[in-house]
């Protein structure tokens, strides 16, 4: 409840209820605003917890995925250079076969998943052996396109690991069995503002997880991840 004060612009200021009836049911809904609150980062860690590797732990599957974070003038922002170096170590090492790299390249001058391929390729990946979604906007997209543009049924998760909770419960929520390695990173001004921003991003999540919307941009399917699958097998 408000009450106005006295003074030229009329200023509001909370008033707190003055029967213990009031102050029962403010405290009630402080209570519920809170649960609400919570609730979608209780249900992520709920449904991916479980499910948080390291690259020595990681389960083999056929596919790695790398989701953008930045880039820093055309090269890959430290943050997804460490999250590059995680999925080729899982290739060198024999967990994965392909690397899907997906990202944002909504104009012409930034084009993450390049950037991605050319840091990988010079990481001892193949070029043969990594396929590039240019149409990974958001998490939510990236995980609804690898399995319906690029049939991904199973995948090892390469995030940081104040994202990469989230991007595994929203892939399972799209149809594909994930796993995620979270990678380490310095705890600076970066790593701060991405652990803010997931309070809020939980809160989407669990809309997309309710809702299911389609990406941003779906288009035809494409074979790139069926093929390098195939070329490794010859």
């Amino acid at each position: 409840m408000w009450e106005k004060q006295p003074g030229r612009l009329g200023r509001l200021r909370p008033r707190w209820p003055r029967t213990r009836r009031g102050q029962r049911r403010l405290v009630q809904g402080v209570m519920v605003a809170c649960v609400a609150a919570l609730a979608p980062t209780t249900w992520m860690y709920s449904v991916a917890d479980a499910r948080v590797r390291t690259t020595a732990d990681a389960p083999a599957q056929q596919v790695a995925m790398v989701f953008g974070a930045g880039l820093w003038e055309g090269k890959p922002s430290p943050y997804l250079a460490n999250r590059l170096n995680a999925a080729a170590e899982l290739y060198r090492n024999g967990k994965v076969k392909v690397v899907l790299v997906t990202g944002d390249n909504s104009r012409k001058e930034y084009d993450e998943p390049d950037a991605m391929r050319t840091y990988l390729r010079a990481h001892g990946v193949p070029d043969g052996r990594i396929v590039s979604d240019f149409a990974g906007f958001d998490t939510w997209d990236s995980c609804v396109r690898a399995k319906k543009i690029f049939g991904v049924d199973r995948a090892v998760l390469v995030s940081q690991g104040f994202h990469i909770r989230r991007a595994i419960a929203l892939c399972r929520t799209a149809g594909i069995d994930a796993y995620g390695v979270g990678v380490d990173a310095v705890h600076d001004a970066t790593w701060y503002y991405g652990g803010t921003r997931e309070m809020f991003a939980a809160g989407k999540a669990a809309l997309d997880a309710v809702f299911r919307p389609d990406p941003h941009f779906l288009g035809p399917k494409e074979p790139g991840v069926e093929e390098a699958l195939a070329a490794d097998g010859r």
